[in-house]
C-alpha cells in the first residue's frame, strides 16, 4: 500500500488528455478525432465536427502521440537537421537546441549531422535514419540533394524561407546604415581566402553592394583576407581610400583587426571594422567589435511553423516572427 505522501503525489498530478476526453468534449466518436487530429485522407468529416474536435483539443491541451503515430505508419519520427559546414557563429547550434525540444514535445526526434567537404555521412544519415523531413540553413550539398529528392523526403532549406524575409539585404541594410551614419563612404569588403566558405561570403556581399549603390556610395572594394596577408590588405585598401571594411563574418573581421594592428594603424580611427555572427570572439578583440547579432528563436520558430507545414503536423502558432538580425555597437566603428 502507498503511503500518504505517494497517494498525494499521484492524486495532485494532472492526468494527461486522452482522445476519448476530446471525443466526449466535441461529441463525436474517438475515431472521429483519429481522423481530424491525423489529418486522414479519405474521410468525409464535415468542416464543422473537424473544427469541433482541434477546438477542444485546444481547449484541452491535448497533444496526440506523434511517436506511436509514426511507429504505426512505420516511419522514424526522425528530423535530421544538417548544421552547415561554413562559420556563422553560434545560431545554427542555438537555433538548432530550441527546435530540437519542440520537436520533443511533439513526439519527433531531431539529430544533428555536420556537413563536411565530401557530405557522404550527410547521404548516410539519410539513408539510415530514414527521416520524414531534412532540414538546413543552406541548401543542402548536390550528393544530399539527390537523395532526399529521391526518396521523396521534405526538405526546408531555412535560409530561403520567405518568412525570413531576405537576410541578405536587411543584414546588409543594418552594416551599410550604421557605417554612413557615421559618415563612412569608401567601404571595402573582406572576403576569407577558404574557398569553401566563399558561398555565404558571396551572399552577404550581395546584400551590401544593394545598400551601398541605393545611397550613391562607391563601389565596394574587395579582398580577401588571410593571416599572412592581412597588413598588406589593409594598407591598399586605406592607400585607396577605405575607411571602412565589413567583414564576410567575425572570423574574418578579427583578421582585419590583426592587420590593422601589424600595419602600425589604429581601429576605427584609420580603419572601422564591423563582423556579423556575434562571435565571442568580438568581444574580447582589440577593439572590441561591432557585428550583426542573430535571433535563433525567430530563427527556429520560423523554420518549425515551415516544418510543420510540410509534414502535415497540426502545431500551436508561434507568433509573429521577429527581425532575425540586430546591430551591436562597440568600439571598432
Amino acid at each position: 500500500m502507498a503511503g500518504p505522501e505517494g497517494d498525494a503525489t499521484t492524486a495532485d498530478k494532472p492526468a494527461r488528455p486522452t482522445n476519448a476526453d476530446v471525443a466526449r468534449l466535441a461529441s463525436v466518436s474517438t475515431a472521429t478525432v483519429s481522423y481530424v487530429l491525423n489529418n486522414a485522407e479519405g474521410r468525409r468529416i464535415s468542416a464543422g465536427t473537424r473544427e469541433a474536435v482541434r477546438r477542444a483539443a485546444d481547449l484541452l491541451g491535448y497533444r496526440p502521440n506523434l511517436a506511436a503515430r509514426n511507429l504505426a505508419r512505420g516511419r522514424s519520427g526522425v528530423v535530421l537537421y544538417v548544421v552547415p559546414q561554413v562559420a556563422v557563429g553560434e545560431m545554427p547550434m542555438l537555433a538548432g537546441s530550441r527546435m530540437t525540444t519542440e520537436l520533443a514535445q511533439r513526439g519527433l526526434l531531431q539529430v544533428q549531422v555536420f556537413e563536411t567537404d565530401d557530405d557522404q555521412h550527410v547521404v548516410d544519415a539519410i539513408k539510415n535514419l530514414d527521416p520524414v523531413a531534412v532540414m538546413s540553413l543552406f541548401p543542402l550539398s548536390s550528393a544530399a540533394s539527390d537523395v532526399v529528392q529521391s526518396a521523396g523526403i521534405p526538405t526546408i532549406e531555412i535560409g530561403t524561407l520567405p518568412a525570413l524575409g531576405d537576410p541578405r539585404l536587411s543584414i546588409g541594410e543594418l552594416r551599410i546604415a550604421h557605417l554612413a551614419s557615421r559618415g563612412h563612404r569608401r567601404i571595402a569588403f573582406a572576403y576569407t581566402g577558404i574557398q569553401r566558405w566563399r558561398r555565404l561570403g558571396d551572399y552577404w556581399y550581395q546584400g551590401l553592394l544593394r545598400a551601398a549603390k541605393a545611397r550613391d556610395l562607391p563601389p565596394l572594394a574587395v579582398g580577401e583576407v588571410t593571416v599572412d596577408n592581412a597588413a598588406d590588405t589593409v594598407r591598399k585598401w586605406v592607400r585607396a581610400g577605405v575607411t571602412a571594411v565589413c567583414a564576410q563574418s567575425d572570423d574574418i573581421a578579427c583578421l582585419v583587426l590583426h592587420g590593422i594592428h601589424e600595419a602600425g594603424l589604429r581601429c576605427p580611427r584609420d580603419l572601422a571594422v564591423i563582423g556579423v555572427d556575434a562571435s565571442p570572439m568580438g568581444l574580447v578583440s582589440s577593439p572590441p567589435l561591432t557585428t550583426v547579432q542573430f535571433d535563433p528563436r525567430a530563427v527556429a520558430d520560423i523554420a518549425l511553423a515551415a516544418l510543420f507545414e510540410r509534414i502535415g503536423y497540426r502545431s500551436a502558432p508561434f507568433g509573429e516572427p521577429s527581425d532575425i538580425g540586430h546591430l551591436i555597437v562597440r568600439a571598432s566603428t
